[in-house]
């Protein structure tokens, strides 16, 4: 089956790998980190933000998107990439997560939920899922799973898995754009027997890439990852693996410690606007009285010209002003940071020196 996107492997390390992805748009580099535009725009930046901080690929959200503007005023204005004017990739989730955390009405047709934004009553399927993002024109959209509510009863987590993969047909059979990739997912929880279950059956019925859904959303971390493990350990070599919704530094070593290649989280652009930076010795909140004279960078071993200008004393003022500036300049600080630690997991692979990376950051961030 023809694919619009490919991915080569050039370097791996143990389970860790890094690469180059191929679309019609170009080529991404990973592990790569995607900061997370749900409603076309990473919140307090703009494209030119994006651009400058040498973004590969963005998301947007599909039940955003379709509530608010409407996937036919996105397509009237050039797609997703022509409304937001951005050049690079874009993935769309679903919107499986945001509709679930609404409680809905789920049958075997789809979800029934009321819209946050008018309380009106929506329906959504696997085929509208893939229409809208057909119609915003992402690079890569994504299957419309069942996301259970963890902790769960082993037969909610079951059948979850179990519509999850008829849902995954269906979703494969309604896409019929060329030049968009589509991408499956793999549930079943922390159950290991079941998420190796889920990802042989999505990888039987044929995606262009393979997600693992459902994790990082309150199990600890011994939970996770050997549900992790299970499912990328039945996922094909040659194809993206995507960890949605992890965004930790810790997280993300743990991640391609076990095969992924892309992932995606607001933590980092949430902990910025409330004043939390990211940085080589921890979290660092600079709304602490012991930053009010503190003429530092925000890291002083990190250098990034978007950010690095202001001092830790000047953040912390408009922080305590309100002034939304704070937030914007720790946010591309923090997106920056976590683009150069991928960069250092891509260069510790290439020199087989990934496990001391992670045990690094493991150092610092455990």
């Amino acid at each position: 089956m023809a694919t619009p996107l490919t991915i080569s492997i050039e370097h791996g390390d143990g389970n860790a790998r890094a690469g180059t992805i191929l679309t019609p748009r170009g080529a991404i580099s990973t592990p790569v980190f995607m900061p997370v535009g749900t409603r076309g725009a990473v919140k307090t930046l703009d494209t030119g933000d994006m651009e400058a901080l040498g973004t590969q690929i963005m998301l947007g959200n599909t039940y955003h998107l379709m509530e608010r503007p409407g996937s036919d005023v996105i397509e009237a204005l050039g797609g997703l990439h022509g409304f937001m004017d951005w050049d690079g990739h874009l993935l769309t989730d679903s919107g499986g997560f945001q509709v679930f955390s609404l409680k809905p009405e789920v049958s075997e047709d789809g979800a029934t939920f009321k819209s946050i934004y008018d309380g009106s009553t929506q329906h959504l399927t696997p085929e509208r899922a893939i229409r809208v993002q057909e119609r915003l024109g992402a690079d890569i959209a994504m299957a419309l799973d069942v996301v259970p509510a963890l902790p769960a009863p082993p037969v909610a987590v079951r059948g979850a898995m179990e519509r999850t993969v008829r849902w995954a047909e269906r979703n494969r059979a309604a896409h019929t754009r060329p030049d968009q990739a589509l991408f499956g997912i793999v549930q079943g929880g922390t159950d290991i027997e079941m998420r190796a279950e889920s990802a042989t059956r999505t990888v039987d019925i044929g995606f262009d890439g393979y997600a693992v859904g459902g994790l990082s959303v309150g199990e600890t971390r011994d939970q996770m990852i050997p549900a992790l493990a299970a499912a990328t350990a039945e996922l094909p070599v040659d194809r993206p693996r995507y960890f949605m919704g992890i965004g930790d530094p810790v997280g993300l070593i743990e991640a391609v410690a076990n095969g992924i290649d892309m992932f995606d989280c607001v933590l980092p652009t949430r902990l910025a606007r409330h004043g939390t930076a990211l940085t080589s010795t921890g979290r660092l909140n600079l709304k602490r009285a012991e930053f009010e004279t503190d003429d530092q960078p925000i890291d002083p071993g990190f250098h990034h010209p978007l950010s690095s200008r202001y001092s830790r004393g000047y953040l912390r003022h408009l922080l305590k002003a309100g002034e939304p500036t704070a937030g914007r300049i720790i946010t591309l600080h923090n997106l920056a940071w976590l683009s150069d630690l991928t960069r250092q997991m891509r260069d510790a692979i290439a020199a087989g020196a990934f496990h001391q990376l992670g045990a690094e950051i493991r150092g610092v961030w455990s």
